[in-house]
């Protein structure tokens, strides 16, 4: 068995007890499946009382690019947090690395469930957008799947950091709460970044997940300049970096005692 065979059966069955646990989590099974969908009210909720005249947007390309960025956010992310300092607290991730799998190969194993099911509702939504809402298909779609991309390894590598500082699985619900406040008001989530004032755009313009919400925006209706979707993707990466670096310096493998 090849070195790259033996990595890919490590990972599937990683992520087959991952989802395993998923099912019988009734909480997270809630906040992946629901949890996006019922925040998406609170955006349609939130553009009605934005005026969108010259800013390219409608309600309802805003709603669906929103509803990505929610599934990454909510599915990916916040389900994470708690994945990993659960497995941390009742020792499964100190009695992984005994074995075979790399560090990579178990924090990826992990994430496997949530980004399936982000990627599932992804779809659901790209089609609800064409088939129901009367959009268009994207107008770059490289551009919408390079921040899909981007955006789930980010969020990610974004939730083991937020694990490093996270001691229970209660209070994941704590720790995970700036970021998501953050990238909802500022990433342009619930209100476009566009019609924010222009010093606070930029500020906002910096944020972790608002260069994944410009690329999957930019793909979807197009009209970006070369400029722009560089630095959008370079905001991302760079983001992504200084995550994985974190993971590396400070994640924790086991209890704190």
């Amino acid at each position: 068995m090849t070195t790259s065979t033996a990595a890919v059966g490590r990972l599937t069955a990683l992520g087959r007890a991952e989802i395993t646990l998923l099912v019988r989590n009734r909480t997270a099974l809630f906040v992946a499946l629901l949890m996006p969908l019922l925040m998406l009210a609170a955006v349609k909720s939130s553009l009605d009382r934005i005026d969108l005249d010259g800013t390219g947007l409608s309600v309802a390309s805003t709603v669906i690019t929103s509803g990505i960025g929610m599934a990454l956010l909510v599915v990916v992310h916040m389900n994470l947090v708690a994945a990993y300092v659960s497995r941390r607290e009742d020792l499964a991730l100190k009695r992984l690395r005994t074995g075979e799998a790399s560090d990579v190969e178990i924090l990826t194993g992990t994430a496997l469930p949530a980004a399936a099911v982000a990627l599932v509702q992804i779809a659901v939504l790209a089609v609800a957008g064409v088939a129901f809402f009367g959009l268009d298909a994207p107008a770059r779609p490289d551009l919408v799947v390079a921040g899909v991309v981007i955006g789930l390894v980010q969020m990610t590598v974004l939730a083991a950091a937020t694990a490093a500082v996270t001691r229970t699985v209660e209070s994941a619900q704590i720790t995970t709460l700036p970021f998501f406040l953050v990238s909802a008001m500022g990433s342009g989530l619930f209100v476009p970044v566009e019609v924010l004032p222009e010093g606070l755009a930029s500020v906002c313009e910096r944020l972790p997940m608002t260069g994944v919400m410009t690329l999957v925006r930019s793909g979807w209706l197009g009209g970006a300049d070369t400029g722009e979707i560089v630095g959008a993707a370079v905001t991302a990466l760079a983001w992504t970096v200084l995550a994985v670096f974190a993971v590396q310096r400070w994640f924790r493998w086991e209890p704190r005692r």
